[in-house]
């Protein structure tokens, strides 16, 4: 099947390459890990709230564009090439998405609009532990209270609200309730996160039970994966260009038959990676019945791709490439966070076979 954007779509995708190319370069995230400001820029949350990212698949009626998946992943692979430091997809894909299929109607009222017009800042705490289990959870829900916790919850730690996920379903938390506490992480990709602590915290079901919780873990998924295709985008034509400009015993290395090999390999595994993120964007706006088979496809893919590609971006700048100075550094750094957020290509490729019946 052949996909491609529509125009309204396409003018989205253009619009975000523009505002990340002049606002938001590899140097900004540079600036801000010095500063050591841990991904806090509300500045640049709040700009790309007015250009109405935080409310693209939030419906009109609660304050959003209603543009579909497929809008907000094109825009999350833009984000994705210059490592934006934003909430983008905690907030925007996640905390949006887990309102949509879950919340009730006073939920939806309080908080979509709050997420469309970036006013709310969302954070998803999936994991008791290091690995990526959501079906195994110790939390203990009851009365209206909550207690447990989650460790490694992306933006976390400048999160309003939480969504948690539990063995039975999802759980909506106000940040500033009693009973939580966060521990602030400085992650190595220098986009920060909290460790999360719920004692006897009050709390809001989201209907659905697991099925809503697992269909909100997809939505993650994917939407990561179209971060990671940007990032392996980015860091492929960086090293495409340095392979075109640095000399070697007298001519250009991207003349020598080797580093072309391994530059196609790279070329050709960013084009099924982008196959297969579009096609799992285009079946959640289809309401396919395989959206998880589409999850798993793209996450397993994205995180191959962005492993191979940000390892051969510091290797072909050959010395360089080792060094703070040079951006190669903060590409691999943030794909080894990205591939194992929401389960690795390992987690995925087991639970994509399992899904066929194998």
């Amino acid at each position: 099947m052949t996909f491609t954007l529509n125009e309204e779509q396409r003018l989205l995708k253009d619009a975000a390459r523009d505002f990340c190319s002049e606002q938001t370069p590899v140097s900004r995230l540079r600036k801000e890990r010095d500063a050591k400001k841990n991904g806090r820029d509300p500045e640049l949350w709040r700009e790309m709230a007015q250009m109405g990212w935080a409310g693209i698949i939030v419906p009109e009626e609660y304050g959003g564009a209603g543009l579909g998946y497929v809008g907000l992943g094109a825009v999350l692979e833009e984000t994705g090439r210059t490592l934006a430091p934003s909430p983008l997809l905690s907030t925007a894909m996640i905390g949006a998405s887990a309102l949509i299929l879950g919340g009730g109607d006073a939920q939806k009222a309080q908080w979509l609009p709050k997420i469309a017009s970036g006013e709310a800042i969302v954070a998803f705490a999936v994991d008791d532990g290091a690995h990526h289990a959501p079906g195994r959870s110790a939390l203990k829900v009851g009365g209206g209270k909550i207690s447990g916790e989650k460790k490694y919850v992306a933006d976390g730690h400048i999160a309003e609200v939480f969504i948690v996920s539990g063995a039975d379903g999802l759980y909506l938390v106000k940040a500033d309730a009693a009973g939580v506490s966060r521990r602030e992480l400085f992650t190595v990709d220098s986009r920060g996160a909290a460790d999360v602590t719920f004692k006897d915290a009050p709390t809001e079901a989201l209907s659905g039970g697991a099925a809503t919780r697992d269909a909100v873990l997809d939505r993650a998924r994917i939407g990561l994966a179209a971060e990671m295709l940007g990032q392996a985008q980015a860091a492929f034509e960086m090293t495409s260009e340095y392979l075109k400009t640095r000399k070697q015993f007298g001519q250009v290395i991207g003349g020598f038959q080797a580093l072309q090999h391994r530059a196609a390999k790279m070329f050709t595994e960013l084009e099924l990676t982008r196959s297969c993120v579009y096609a799992a964007l285009d079946a959640l706006d289809r309401n396919a019945e395989n959206v998880a088979e589409y999850a798993s496809l793209a996450k397993a893919r994205a995180g191959d791709t962005v492993h191979l590609v940000s390892n051969e971006c510091v290797q072909m700048h050959g010395g360089i490439g080792m060094t703070d100075e040079h951006d190669a550094g903060l590409f691999l750094k943030r794909a080894r966070v990205a591939e194992a957020l929401f389960g690795g290509a390992t987690f995925h490729r087991d639970r994509y076979a399992s899904l066929l019946g194998f």
